[in-house]
């Protein structure tokens, strides 16, 4: 892709008409089908710009709008065993681990970084669900205890974006292991008086919700996310009844006292800066930077010099017409 179809919008009987476009300048809105420019989805964080669906996004390009700058760093974690059941379905496990990392360009399935929101130093973990479903293996594990010991360690809260769809079948009961291992990381954070805040995504599902996505001290999540243990459909047949319509969506579980906000992607990030700062007792976080003060014997507080010059007429400022004097009627 080179620099003009990266930045110009094509259009139809265009000069590229005739050349083979890359595929991934375009992207359907799976709810309305909408196709949307990538640039403006990116601009957008993955929104569509008709009917307001969250698309999924990757933990970089969430870490990029949530931090401020964009700036983290990185907090590293533990290798665990590679393919330890020696699992092989249609594919050996490792070869579908390399294809992941190809496709994605991550390491694993979660991603955890230290920064500040707002001048709010936190710690964030987020999971990637273009990875083999987001699904929790002993890495995902490792990571949120990771990232429950490096906000202990910093003392700064911690904020988990959890997309999931359960546990992964590759990694066995290994892998259901994670659940009592993240639920004692968690236990980690409220024994040093540190919030834990959840933001469950689209979608949060099985053994995932069933441990740490529903374990925070304030759960969020972002509109018409799927959240559940066992899928509507799995629920369906098993008690052969039709369920409510949006049962098991994220305004269906507010409604119904399991979720403490539904937050547009857009102001997720100001939500997250006004709950960790209420939460850890800090002042409301400044939104602008005013000019630093004057120095030397003659300087004189801000509010009073911007109160004398807002008193001060301004020479250049054209006078006002003086009306006519009235005759003063005679008694």
């Amino acid at each position: 892709m080179n620099w003009i179809t990266n930045y110009v919008r094509p259009t139809i009987n265009s000069i590229f008409s005739r050349r083979e476009m890359p595929e991934n300048l375009w992207s359907k809105c799976p709810e309305c089908g909408t196709m949307l420019f990538h640039r403006e989805l990116t601009d957008n964080l993955n929104v569509c710009t008709n009917c307001d669906h969250h698309l999924g996004i990757t933990p970089r390009e969430r870490f990029r709008a949530l931090f401020d700058g964009g700036a983290f760093s990185e907090v590293k974690v533990p290798e665990p065993v590679l393919d330890p059941l020696h699992f092989r379905d249609q594919k050996k496990y490792p070869d579908r681990l390399r294809a992941a990392q190809k496709t994605t360009g991550e390491a694993e399935a979660m991603l955890v970084g230290a920064g500040e929101i707002g001048r709010t130093p936190v710690v964030v973990a987020a999971q990637d669900f273009s990875f083999m479903g987001g699904s929790m293996g002993m890495y995902v594990g490792n990571a949120i205890i990771a990232a429950a010991e490096k906000a202990v360690e910093m003392k700064r809260p911690l904020i988990l974006f959890s997309a999931a769809g359960g546990a992964r079948m590759q990694e066995g009961i290994l892998s259901l292991m994670q659940m009592p291992r993240t639920t004692v990381a968690v236990q980690m954070l409220k024994e040093a008086g540190l919030p834990y805040i959840v933001v469950l995504t689209h979608p949060t599902t099985g053994g995932v919700t069933a441990s740490y996505a529903m374990l925070g001290d304030v759960h969020i999540a972002e509109p018409n996310a799927l959240i559940c243990f066992a899928g509507p459909r799995v629920i369906e047949q098993t008690i052969r009844e039709k369920l409510p319509e949006g049962f098991q969506r994220a305004e269906y579980l507010l409604d119904h006292g399991m979720l403490d906000r539904v937050t547009h992607r857009k102001h997720l990030r100001d939500e997250l800066i006004t709950i960790t700062r209420m939460l850890m007792g800090l002042p409301p976080a400044v939104r602008g930077d005013l000019p630093p003060p004057e120095e030397g014997p003659d300087a004189r507080p801000q509010s009073e010099a911007a109160a004398q010059q807002a008193l001060t007429p301004d020479p250049a400022a054209p006078k006002a017409p003086e009306k006519p004097a009235k005759d003063t009627p005679k008694p």
